[in-house]
């Protein structure tokens, strides 16, 4: 009963974004088998109750949806009352909050990428290793309790960072079966297998925009401040091919600007590639709707 409630309420909820689904269907799976514990087994009039207190699958995807819109209105940043030209749009990323974020983001993935890989590193070689023994069994439990934990927080990092509407529930864990069921059913959900990996890939990508990041924001620092240490020295700060340098008074305000016009770009850059690492983690950690199911 409570798995067909399910698939209707997924139906729907066609078309719409598949981490919305994801909470819709946790909630509703988490609210109906905490209702049916105390009817009997097989009672459909008792769930037919609880269907009717909690709402047939039609009216909570239409409050679902409804609810979505309101709160992404909500956070979205209002247009301006006139229309801005490119200069101003491309000025604009210096006021807005989610360059920022994306900025921030790509910096602290370094860090998440060498925690994730350290604990797949050590965690499932372990458990698998185990497995003849049985202590593997509670080792990979225990991983993958981590995996799932660590992909609803990381979900919630790239939607609070990079404006990504991403799960806001944990994925469903097996209810029935014993302990070798549960490892059975971990290890044959797919999207276990894309958060591993996702987990194992966001280390090299850490570095690299870890990199990007470190860069180009020193080349923007070091051009703002190179004329402001140059006015108070006469040593020759540009160093190039065993010559020094002295930048004259004139470029001062040249540099100045070209050192601001890359901290422009640096902003620019760290959206794009925020929006684009925004939909690799949400292909690799929820999935297409089609595969939101639990």
């Amino acid at each position: 009963m409570i798995d067909g409630y399910l698939q209707g309420l997924k139906a729907a909820l066609s078309g719409a974004d598949p981490a919305l689904v994801h909470d819709a269907l946790y909630d509703a799976e988490e609210y109906l088998r905490s209702e049916m514990a105390s009817c009997p087994e097989g009672d459909e009039e008792c769930f037919a109750e609880i269907v009717e207190r909690y709402g047939t699958p039609e009216e909570v995807a239409a409050a679902y949806l409804e609810t979505e819109i309101t709160v992404a209105q909500a956070l979205h940043t209002p247009r301006p009352a006139v229309e801005r030209g490119p200069a101003a749009r491309f000025f604009g990323v210096v006021t807005d909050a989610r360059s920022y974020g994306a900025l921030f983001y790509l910096v602290l993935s370094l860090l998440t990428g060498i925690a994730y890989f350290t604990i797949v590193a050590a965690l499932l070689p372990t458990g698998l290793g185990l497995l003849p023994i049985g202590v593997g069994v509670l080792v990979l439990l225990l991983f993958f309790a981590i995996v799932r934990a660590l992909s609803l927080a990381e979900g919630r990092l790239i939607e609070v960072l990079l404006g990504v509407r991403m799960p806001r529930r944990p994925r469903s864990a097996l209810t029935e079966g014993d302990v070798f069921t549960r490892v059975k059913h971990w290890l044959t959900d797919w999207r276990t297998w894309t958060s591993i990996l996702y987990m194992v890939l966001q280390l090299p990508l850490g570095i690299v925009y870890f990199t990007i990041v470190t860069v180009a924001a020193t080349l923007s620092a070091t051009t703002v401040a190179l004329p402001v240490a140059q006015a108070l020295t006469d040593y020759p700060l540009i160093q190039w091919g065993g010559y020094g340098y002295v930048l004259e008074p004139w470029a001062t305000v040249p540099v100045i600007a070209l050192g601001l016009l890359g901290f422009v770009l640096t902003l620019h850059l760290c959206r794009g590639i925020g929006a684009m690492h925004a939909t690799y983690a949400k292909a690799l950690l929820v999935g297409r709707y089609a595969d939101t199911n639990q």
